[in-house]
């Protein structure tokens, strides 16, 4: 779909195309839509992101936590499966699924909320790393970067469900 046509889309067409932007949080997109029209993609983005800053913590949180954890073989969504086989994670040796396994568990005992990772580009090498480094974060300083992290995702989707002449 086009950016024109999301402008001009009625609030469930547009939820319709933009609902899973924000994983299993069609809110964010019907929270966004009276803002049209939307002048580029990135004040697309921006028109969610800041609905998504607007919500509770709680909405915030059930956010965060309709996240699969990476690596795992649970249910995924299209978007999140193509997102994790683009860093490997569907290719981990025994060896690093046990260890991706038990950071997974370690993080999400300590904070809540699954560990979240925009992977586009990365490896399933700088996923490990990445999980390990943010380990000894403070809970504020880890749903802080956590939500950076959503957003990034955000943006990556949007690019692959918006078209944008001349780009």
């Amino acid at each position: 779909m086009t950016l024109e046509e999301l402008n001009a889309s009625d609030r469930g067409r547009f939820v319709a195309a933009l609902g899973s932007i924000f994983e299993a949080s069609p809110w964010a997109a019907e929270r966004a839509w009276p803002h049209r029209p939307f002048a580029s993609l990135d004040a697309l983005h921006r028109a969610m992101i800041a609905e998504v800053s607007a919500s509770s913590r709680d909405e915030q949180l059930a956010l965060l936590r309709a996240h699969p954890d990476l690596g795992t073989r649970a249910r995924l969504t299209r978007a999140s499966a193509s997102e994790q086989a683009s860093a490997g994670l569907d290719r981990l040796t025994p060896d690093e699924f046990d260890r991706l396994r038990q950071l997974n568990t370690a993080y999400r005992d300590k904070f809540r909320f699954p560990f979240l990772l925009a992977v586009k580009g990365s490896t399933k090498h700088d996923v490990l790393a990445a999980l390990a480094a943010r380990l000894p974060a403070t809970p504020d300083e880890e749903f802080a970067e956590a939500m950076r992290q959503v957003f990034r995702i955000a943006w990556f989707r949007l690019q692959d469900a918006v078209t944008v002449p001349g780009c």
